[in-house]
């Protein structure tokens, strides 16, 4: 399952991004920072008490179903009043959500959380990156291993000089990403793969801010 990854933002940078709003509604999102313990029902109670602890009062709290959906707005009616007294909404979702209340919402929006990227979980509570949707896919020659993803150094031809016994120099923990590309091609018998040139990476392949049209 593909979930926007996220983390709280440091206690500093929050308190000033709070600086000057006094009341304060709070909104979660029962999806992805649900999945990842950042803004579901456990983690908004215990915001609206460290905000109350802090001299802020919470006007109200809700967790939409999905922070980031077009129906977000829809959602808020039954908390309009609670809303309208407030400074500001604290969003405690991936970086869509907050967009997402902004734009439906004529009031003062806070991000609470910081999105690191769109990942996978592999395990419980294991989330690794699986895309950074950089607009020049090369998946269908490696073996749909993305070395742009997996390769610490985003390399597309091929392993640096620093690859040890299949592990990563930078880290040992990690197997080099171009040995597991290598691995997986000569399993497919496609190795001849590895011998085409992938051009430079070309990073404004994908405009932006983007956008796309049928």
């Amino acid at each position: 399952m593909i979930r926007s990854i996220t983390q709280f933002k440091p206690d500093e940078e929050l308190d000033r991004l709070l600086e000057g709003c006094n009341r304060l509604f709070i909104l979660g999102c029962g999806t992805c920072s649900t999945l990842t313990k950042t803004g579901g029902e456990a983690e908004v109670k215990t915001m609206a008490q460290t905000l109350t602890q802090k001299g802020k009062a919470v006007t109200g709290t809700f967790v939409a179903p999905v922070a980031c959906d077009n129906l977000t707005a829809e959602s808020l009616e039954h908390f309009g009043k609670m809303i309208n007294l407030s400074d500001a909404i604290l969003v405690m979702s991936c970086a869509y959500g907050v967009q997402t209340t902004a734009r439906q919402l004529s009031k003062m929006v806070v991000p609470a959380l910081d999105t690191l990227f769109i990942g996978k979980e592999d395990a419980c509570g294991s989330f690794n990156e699986v895309c950074t949707q950089c607009g020049r896919c090369i998946i269908g020659e490696t073996g749909g291993i993305c070395p742009v993803i997996t390769c610490h150094k985003g390399l597309v031809n091929g392993p640096c000089g620093g690859t040890d016994n299949g592990k990563c120099e930078i880290d040992k923990n990690i197997d080099c990403a171009w040995t597991r590309i290598y691995n997986r091609l000569d399993e497919l018998e496609k190795l001849d793969l590895m011998k085409r040139y992938q051009a430079l990476r070309n990073h404004n392949s994908a405009p932006s801010p983007g956008y796309y049209t049928l």
